[in-house]
């Protein structure tokens, strides 16, 4: 693996003295914002999305609408022998009734655009089931009617029968001979190694090896936002309204499943309400719709409802982790084993199998070691698929290092921030090539780690913890570490395609700038709750001198922004923002040419300050609005010149991005009760120079929600004939903000080397950082108890049992 990736460009070693290195103590401080890049601005979207003055996908009303209601198998596993319609299609305000035979010819298969390995299996994954249902939820019939209600209530005139087969829960149990067929071709998906030097040799008389088996629990995605999709046409053309992350992927994914040509094919995002990942998706419900308005020439809409969601928006998560370390008994690790059981569900959907491939370059995290070796093993159960989740692989690896490295502190007898510092990579020594193969730019551990130390009161705490334990205090505080980096921004392209990535890692923007001044922006990014329209404006505020409220960001529509990859992976700012900044970049090279022929003077000559261009050591300048109307009126223009300032940009980066933090959690926990409570929550987060200081804020506060609900909260939960039981939120267990801490986040900040911005992503530190902080501090009060682990979500009850040493 490391020959796929040491052939990108590697970042220019720092030089002492050129603001490469930072004291391991150092406080970093910030100046003022003296533009817009690094003020807290207000977002410009918020008015709008708060008090409802917007249109969300389920608003959209259509002249001729009919709804549609989808009926879904009750079951995990089983043959469908009959489905009858006739009875529904009788019922008033019906339009239409279909089975997966009505489909069957034209609906072809949902895409996986991942294939990790040659051996990796791809199933057929009809929209709608013919012949055998493979997870509870998916869909086996649909109403077609005047409104939802109607839609709905016909469902249960149609009358299906099923031949049960043995569902396919365990992983473990999936994988033997005796194991229920869950495709043709069995039960294992692929298998997917990678290795950085000897594990052998680094495991061969370790004097201190430590293994442990940790398990990621299934996490069902809960946007504020359902998914909702409204399909149209017009005869020939089709457009697509849907609440998705990918508007441009969906296009292209749709175009190949329906036969609908392309130029043929319109995809809009409305504003869309949060995805996390799970609208990163090319869903059964928009290839549905699609063929629904083909077949009926009228517009269609489905909604779904809470409980349906949890049945199937994909799911995240799921795997069974045995981590092997080895060490020296001064702590300094020797090598990282890792064997990895990845649930991917019935089916691979567009991303599935490599989520856990893009896990595997972070396990070994910040620190430096001589061997590592990583095996994963997809695996089909009769469960909904699982696909990418905020974070997408590096939550998973986070948390198994963070553990282990707390479980290797507590064997050696150390603090378990005293050995991090013993592996990590040195500030001194970056850009710095881990035993992964990927060239972390930049970063600097140890001032994190400082200002993290002093905020939280580290000493402090540890000492009133030694006072509980000598007292004997039902009440024990347990300390939490994650010092963390992770791998975003996904790209670059080369790379991706040596990891059997389908797509590419670019983004495209256009900035045009209108007759009056004001300033368009395409961009190729589809935002969904990221702040990428007041980001952007402040970004190009700057870049050309213009007031950021002349700015206007227009995304999400593929008739608008023609080309683009969409969001996800916190690649919006890293290649998106980027891809802004180039294209000003090429306009302010136009207006310059513009300038110097007006002003009568070279182009070398001409200087730009603050959106003037100005003859140097004259006063003789002209305003960049007072160009870009000179361009439209097209009066006075160089030979050759079109009339227009107008340009266009797509970055493809050379490198991913490396945010890194240090995490701080102080819990409380009551070892008769079992009750856990974070008292105290630490947080901070290097994601290089911040172009909006509040957008990150939100963005950390949201990380850090959601990760500690996984340690603390949320589970999907199937019982043993593979029904969901947690369909609702009454049963899949969400926090509320009276159920977290208060948080105190703070920065450092050492610049990307990789990209003009010197940006790093931001939108999933907080949830890969967050979860084992939780879970390393429930199982630091508990030691003197011989607790080792406690199976996430960390209830009460099974806090409890393992207090009490039985198994939850």
């Amino acid at each position: 693996m490391h020959g796929i990736l040491q052939h990108r460009p590697r970042c220019t070693p720092r030089r002492p003295g050129d603001g490469g290195e930072h004291p391991v103590t150092e406080q970093l401080t910030r100046e003022p914002a003296t533009g817009e890049v690094g003020r807290a601005r207000r977002r410009k979207e918020d008015a709008r999305l708060i008090t409802g003055r917007t249109q969300w996908t389920d608003n959209i009303h259509l002249p001729g609408m009919l709804h549609v209601a989808f009926l879904r198998s009750p079951m995990a596993h089983a043959k469908i022998l009959r489905v009858d319609t006739s009875a529904a299609r009788g019922l008033p305000g019906v339009v239409a009734v279909y089975s997966g035979e009505d489909f069957a010819a034209e609906q072809g298969s949902l895409p996986c655009a991942w294939p990790v390995s040659d051996d990796c299996v791809i199933p057929e994954h009809p929209p709608m089931a013919v012949s055998r249902v493979r997870y509870p939820g998916e869909a086996v019939a649909c109403v077609v009617a005047t409104d939802r209600y109607r839609a709905a209530d016909a469902l249960e005139a149609i009358e299906v029968d099923y031949e049960p087969l043995p569902a396919v829960l365990d992983m473990t149990g999936a994988l033997t001979d005796a194991a229920p067929k869950v495709h043709e071709s069995g039960n294992k998906a692929f298998t997917w190694k990678f290795a950085g030097g000897d594990i052998d040799a680094a495991l061969q008389d370790a004097p201190v090896v430590v293994e442990r088996t940790y398990v990621q629990q299934r996490l069902i995605p809960s946007a504020m936002e359902p998914r909702a999709v409204v399909a149209t046409t017009d005869g020939d053309s089709f457009t697509l309204y849907s609440a998705t992350q990918i508007p441009h992927i969906l296009r292209v994914m749709a175009a190949l499943t329906t036969g609908i040509p392309e130029h043929k094919l319109r995809v809009i995002a409305p504003d869309v309400g949060g995805g996390f990942g799970s609208k990163l998706q090319v869903t059964a419900e928009e290839i549905l719709a699609l063929l629904i308005t083909r077949r009926l020439g009228r517009p269609v809409k489905w909604t779904e409802s809470r409980s349906e969601g949890n049945l199937t928006v994909h799911h995240g998560r799921d795997q069974l982790q045995r981590i092997t370390v080895a060490a020296d008994r001064d702590g300094r690790l020797r090598g990282l084993k890792v064997d990895l059981l990845a649930d991917m569900g019935a089916y691979l959907m567009l991303v599935t199998p490599g989520v856990p491939v893009l896990g595997a370059f972070m396990y070994n995290a910040i620190y430096k070691m001589d061997a590592y070796d990583f095996t994963c093993t997809g695996v089909f159960t009769t469960k909904m698929p699982t696909d990418a989740y905020r974070g997408a692989g590096r939550p998973e690896a986070t948390f198994a290092i963070e553990r282990i490295m707390d479980e290797l502190a507590a064997e050696l007898g150390l603090d378990p921030l005293d050995l991090r510092r013993r592996n990590w990579i040195a500030h001194e020594e970056f850009p710095y090539t881990t035993i992964a193969g990927l060239t972390y730019d930049s970063g600097n551990y140890e001032a994190a780690t400082a200002k993290a130390m002093e905020l939280f009161g580290y000493e402090e705490l540890r000492a009133e913890q030694a006072a509980r334990r000598e007292a004997g205090d039902p009440v024990q505080l347990g300390i939490g570490v994650s010092t963390y980096t992770e791998m975003c921004g996904l790209a670059p392209s080369r790379v991706l395609g040596a990891l059997a990535y389908s797509a590419g890692g670019w983004e495209h923007a256009s900035v045009r700038m209108l007759p009056t001044g004001a300033v368009e922006v395409v961009t190729g990014t589809s935002p969904h709750g990221q702040g990428h329209v007041t980001s952007w404006s402040q970004i190009v505020a700057d870049a050309l001198g213009v007031p950021f409220e002349a700015v206007t960001v227009l995304h999400g529509d593929t008739a608008v922004s023609h080309k683009g990859m969409d969001t996800y992976g916190s690649r919006s700012l890293v290649v998106g923002g980027v891809a802004v900044l180039r294209a000003c970049e090429k306009v302010k090279e136009k207006a310059r040419r513009l300038a110097a022929h007006m002003l009568e003077a070279a182009a070398e000559d001409i200087e730009f300050d603050a959106g003037s261009f100005r003859v140097k050591g004259t006063s003789a300048a002209k305003s960049i609005q007072e160009l870009a109307f000179a361009a439209f009126a097209a009066h006075n223009l160089p030979d050759g010149f079109e009339p227009r300032l107008d340009a266009d940009a797509t970055f493809d980066p050379e490198n991913f991005s490396y945010p890194h933090g240090t995490h701080l959690c102080a819990v409380e926990v009551d070892t008769e009760t079992g009750m856990s409570k974070i008292r105290s929550y630490v947080a901070v987060d290097d994601v290089g120079n911040v172009v909006n200081p509040l957008i990150v804020e939100g963005q950390v506060h949201g990380g850090l929600a959601q990760g500690i609900a996984q340690a603390l909260y949320e589970e999907a939960v199937y019982d043993g004939e593979g029904n969901l039981l947690t369909t609702t939120m009454a049963d899949y267990l969400l926090p509320t903000a009276l159920d977290l801490p208060d948080f105190i986040t703070d920065r450092t900040e050492t610049p990307a080397t990789t990209n003009p911005l010197g940006v790093k992503g931001v939108g999933e530190a907080g949830t890969i950082a967050s979860t084992p902080a939780v879970v390393n501090a429930i199982v630091d009060a508990l030691r003197p108890y011989g607790v080792t682990d406690v199976r996430m979500p960390c209830t009460p009850e099974r806090v409890w049992r393992a207090i009490h040493g039985s198994s939850s």
